[in-house]
C-alpha cells in the first residue's frame, strides 16, 4: 500500500510502499479518509516530540478519519509505530476509535481533532472547569487558541479573555466567544484589573515572558486558587520560576499534553469534543491535498491554514 514514510531521525516523509497492516484481537484496520499535518505530527517524525519513538522507517502522523472494515466513518489515533495515520490503511488499537458524528465532515474533523483536543482536555480533564468560570487563553490567535476561544465558550465559560500578538486576529476573536482581547504588550498593565475581577482557569499557549507575567500577577492578586493549565510553549520552552510563585499563592500549575491524559482519556475528549463540534461552530481554516505531495506540502505547510491530506 501507499504511505508517507519517515525512514531516519530527521528525515521528512516520502511517498512510497509499506507493507499493509493486519487486524487482530486487540488492533482494527482503518481505510483513511483524511489525516492533518500538526506540530505534534511534525515533532514525532523528526524525533524531537517527548513522546517520539525511535523505531524506523514508520508511518507519519498521529490521526485521522477513515472507515472501519464495515464501512462504519470513525476518528482514530495512530500513535503505535510503525503505524501512523498517513497511508491508505493503518492499523490501531480498538479502543482508539471513536465513531465520527453522521453530520460532521470528516476532513473537519481531521483538521479539529488535533487542535481542539488541546484545550478540550485541558479544561475538562486538567482543570476540572465548570460553567460560568472565567478563562484566560493566552495565546490564542493561533489555530488551538482560537479553537480554545470557542470551545471554553461552549462548555460554558462566564468570561473568556483572549491574548496574542495579531490585533487584528484578536478583534475576530471578540465575533467568536472572547469577552475582552489584549495583546502581549497590553497584558501586563491589565492583569491586576483583570485578577480582582476574578480568573479561574489560565490556558496557556506561549510560556516566557506572558506566562510569567500571569503567574506573578496571581501571587499578587492574594489567595484565589488559579489553576494555571500549561498547553503550549510557541514562547519558549525554558522560564526562571521562582520557587515563592508556587509557595505564596493560590497558584496551581499544571501541565496539559501526552502523558499528563491518559491515552483512554484523551480519545475520550476527542470523542466528546468531535459530537459538540457537530452541533457548535469549530471549523477552521484547511486546504485538502493528496497524499501523494506529501514532501512538497510538509515543507509548505502553514500553521494558520491546517493541510488535510486525503486518499
Amino acid at each position: 500500500m501507499k504511505a508517507a514514510i519517515v525512514s531516519a531521525a530527521g528525515e521528512k516523509p516520502v511517498w512510497g510502499d509499506f507493507p499493509p497492516p493486519q487486524a487482530d484481537e486487540q488492533h482494527v484496520v482503518v481505510t483513511v479518509k483524511a489525516a492533518a499535518i500538526s506540530q505534534l505530527a511534525k515533532a514525532r517524525a523528526a524525533g524531537s516530540h517527548y513522546s517520539a519513538g525511535s523505531h524506523y522507517p514508520f508511518i507519519a502522523g498521529i490521526d485521522g478519519t477513515g472507515t472501519l472494515s464495515n464501512g462504519d466513518p470513525v476518528y482514530f489515533l495512530a500513535f503505535s509505530a510503525p503505524w501512523g495515520s498517513m497511508a491508505q490503511q493503518t492499523r490501531v488499537p480498538a479502543a482508539a476509535v471513536v465513531a465520527l458524528p453522521p453530520t460532521l465532515d470528516p476532513l473537519l474533523a481531521a483538521a479539529i481533532a488535533n487542535p481542539g483536543m488541546s484545550s478540550w482536555a485541558a479544561l475538562t480533564r486538567r482543570a476540572q472547569f465548570q460553567a460560568g468560570e472565567t478563562v484566560l487563553i493566552n495565546g490564542a490567535t493561533g489555530t488551538s487558541g482560537g479553537l480554545a476561544v470557542r470551545i471554553a465558550r461552549h462548555l460554558g465559560a462566564g468570561k473568556i479573555i483572549a491574548t496574542g500578538r495579531n490585533r487584528a486576529v484578536l478583534e475576530q476573536l471578540r465575533t467568536q466567544g472572547a469577552d475582552i482581547i489584549l495583546t502581549l504588550d497590553e497584558l501586563p498593565g491589565a492583569l491586576p484589573a483583570l485578577m480582582q475581577q476574578g480568573i479561574d482557569v489560565v490556558l496557556d499557549y506561549l510560556w516566557g515572558q506572558s506566562a510569567l507575567d500571569i503567574m506573578h500577577a496571581v501571587v499578587a492578586g492574594g489567595e484565589k486558587t488559579v489553576r494555571f493549565v500549561q498547553i503550549g510553549s510557541l514562547s519558549g520552552q525554558e522560564i526562571a520560576l521562582h520557587s515563592k510563585l508556587l509557595r505564596s499563592s493560590g497558584l496551581t500549575l499544571m501541565g496539559s499534553g501526552l502523558g499528563s491524559v491518559s491515552d483512554s482519556e484523551l480519545i475520550a475528549c476527542i470523542g466528546e469534543m468531535l459530537n459538540a463540534a457537530a452541533e457548535s461552530d469549530f471549523s477552521i481554516a484547511f486546504q485538502q491535498r493528496p497524499l501523494s505531495e506529501v514532501e512538497q506540502a510538509w515543507q509548505q505547510d502553514d500553521s494558520r491554514c491546517r493541510t488535510v491530506f486525503t486518499l
